[in-house]
């Protein structure tokens, strides 16, 4: 849901405008503002690739044996090397394009250069040079010159962005290995790629009937099975997998506890900013107009659009074809939604989402492993119009989202009637939290829709995945980011902790964009909240227990139980406990209808 994009040229600048007006509502200072975070985020967490390439001090690594195969990777630090662009499946081109992962389970080569990450997976906001359906590849940050004897604990990342955009090679991990290395507790970072989108999240009753839903999970799962069979080369331990992600790639994380499974593959996890009840859960047949408008922008498909019978027609298309389509299709004023390439419910045996969250939770149908999961205080202002929004306007932007058809039914109508009197047009109790009646120069509705929708898409959601694991006995921690942005209006916004867990503080403009806020004589603060932050996961990582006694001095983070709902507030200079009772009434509305709202 939070996207990290790479926009190098005025092209890519003037597609990712257009992509953003349409996603974000179409006002130009909104537009502006989203533009801006996403390169300056992108910057701020340095591309390892970039990064790689700027380094005179970079070297090749001694050679590591991966079966029958040679890596030779790159040192990014005197303490971490980095080997990348593994395959981990087959192409998904040609005749398994709109298919579930092929797993590759050799190299075929004698060496391989993994010094370098490979392309990114085909996505409408990036220069196309950058991109290749031949993408499903894999990333690891290890500390120097490990053996494989030394079973170290594994971090395992997805990327977030909508399900629409996204890359690995935007997430520098090697902070976060200097740092549990510093600790005395090492690990190894890993990350990988998966399609976005129409490949990767078709929609549609043709990919329901074809069973060709949810590739973008199917390649997570694809990669997991790849460390399985490989990270010990690399010094890991297989057993010591612990699953992380944010936005998108903690919904997908989410979705992976919903399966036993999952117990083969990791042995905890920590969800920032999403769970697998984050989005209202529908067939794919509600999003048949989105799957033929995409295909009417395929060149040698269009023909077929309506067909019903358009994936033989899209596995012979090139690569070329699709990404125009795709381009086309978001970039016209009449794109169907935002939020359309997602998961989708599937009732076939087997499937990863075979029902609503909720109830699969009620059933305690989900894994036991450990988890950590949180939000930040202002998840919704990335999301709210800048528009002026009546109550009606705002109504059915939230039918939009929650209504399993076109139109809505009575129930979930007068739910939705309710949901606007427990979140009034009083700024003083909108996001971003704590600023009073400031507008910001914006209209009171962009208050009032950051809160609903923050809460209704992750804040809620997260407090019902909380509280159904506590109650089936799973160690579970949960915390509250609330280390102030320099970015207003949008508060503690969603995706802003990434740069801490990251180590990547304070963050500066980069060079080439117009100078932004930073933190200041705030960053010694936003330093010790970053080194908080990594070491509580690091801990976890290595212990299944955020609390090892190692790094920073830090809180004792206590587990979420029913009889002690609390929470740990993430902030520099007040890091400290919290209840798990924030708009208790709000969100106990939504958890009592979580079924109206597809949840």
């Amino acid at each position: 849901m939070r996207s990290s994009v790479l926009i190098h040229q005025s092209t890519e600048r003037r597609e990712a405008d257009s992509l953003l007006h349409t996603l974000l509502g179409g006002s130009e200072q909104r537009v502006d503002e989203a533009a801006r975070h996403f390169e300056y985020e992108t910057q701020t967490l340095a591309s390892p690739l970039l990064l790689l390439s700027l380094l005179t001090t970079a070297q090749a690594v001694s050679e590591l044996k991966l079966g029958r195969t040679a890596l030779s990777g790159r040192e990014v630090s005197p303490r971490v090397e980095f080997y990348g662009g593994i395959p981990f499946a087959e192409p998904p081109v040609g005749a398994l394009r709109l298919r579930p992962p092929v797993l590759r389970s050799r190299l075929n080569a004698s060496r391989f250069d993994a010094s370098e990450y490979g392309k990114a997976c085909v996505q409408p906001l990036s220069d196309p040079s950058t991109l290749s359906e031949d993408c499903l590849t894999i990333n690891v940050h290890r500390p120097k010159g490990l053996k494989p004897s030394a079973k170290l604990p594994v971090l395992f990342w997805t990327y977030g962005g909508s399900f629409a955009i996204g890359s690995s090679s935007t997430y520098n991990g090697s902070e976060i290995v200097e740092r549990s290395v510093a600790r005395g507790t090492p690990i190894i970072f890993v990350n990988f790629n998966y399609r976005l989108g129409p490949l990767g999240f078709p929609q549609g009753q043709e990919a329901d009937d074809l069973r060709s839903l949810n590739l973008g999970i199917l390649d997570q799962m694809a990669a997991l099975e790849w460390v399985q069979a490989n990270i010990e080369s690399f010094g890991g331990d297989k057993k010591k997998v612990t699953i992380f992600g944010e936005s998108a790639g903690s919904i997908m994380t989410g979705f992976l506890l919903l399966q036993s499974e999952v117990e083969r593959w990791a042995r905890g996890a920590i969800m920032q900013s999403g769970s697998s009840n984050s989005l209202s859960g529908f067939r794919a047949s509600r999003n048949e107009l989105t799957w033929q408008h995409f295909v009417g922008n395929v060149a040698s498909c269009a023909s077929t659009a309506t067909s019903g019978h358009t994936f033989a027609c899209l596995r012979n298309a090139t690569t070329e074809e699709i990404t125009a389509g795709l381009l086309q299709s978001v970039t016209e004023e009449n794109l169907i939604s935002n939020l359309v390439w997602t998961p989708a419910l599937d009732t076939h045996p087997g499937s990863v989402y075979p029902d609503l969250s909720s109830r699969l939770y009620s059933k305690g149908q989900f894994s036991r492993i450990p988890f950590i999961a949180g939000t930040n205080l202002d998840e919704g202002t990335f999301f709210a119009s800048h528009e002026s929004l009546s109550t009606e306007a705002l109504k059915d932007n939230i039918l939009a989202l929650t209504s399993p058809r076109s139109g809505s039914d009575d129930v979930l109508g007068t739910a939705v009637d309710q949901v606007l009197t427990l979140y009034p047009e009083d700024p003083s109790v909108g996001s971003p939290y704590g600023t009073g009646n400031e507008l910001f120069g914006l209209p009171p509705s962009y208050k009032r829709h950051a809160s609903i929708f923050g809460d209704l898409v992750l804040d809620a959601p997260r407090r019902m995945l909380s509280d159904a694991a506590s109650k089936a006995g799973v160690k579970s921690y949960s915390y509250l980011f609330t280390h102030p942005q320099p970015q207003l209006p949008m508060g503690v916004f969603h995706g802003s902790e990434i740069q801490f867990v990251f180590g990547q503080v304070p963050p500066t403009g980069p060079n080439n964009l117009p100078p932004l806020p930073t933190y200041g004589d705030a960053d010694e603060a936003a330093r010790n909240i970053s080194t908080t932050m990594m070491d509580y996961w690091i801990s976890f990582a290595d212990s299944l227990n955020p609390n090892d006694g190692k790094g920073i001095q830090r809180p004792h983070w206590p587990e979420y139980t029913p009889s002690e709902k609390v929470m740990m507030q993430l902030r520099g200079g007040n890091t400290t406990i919290i209840q798990d009772d924030y708009r208790k009434e709000q969100i106990a509305f939504f958890h009592e209808n979580a079924a109206v709202f597809q949840k």
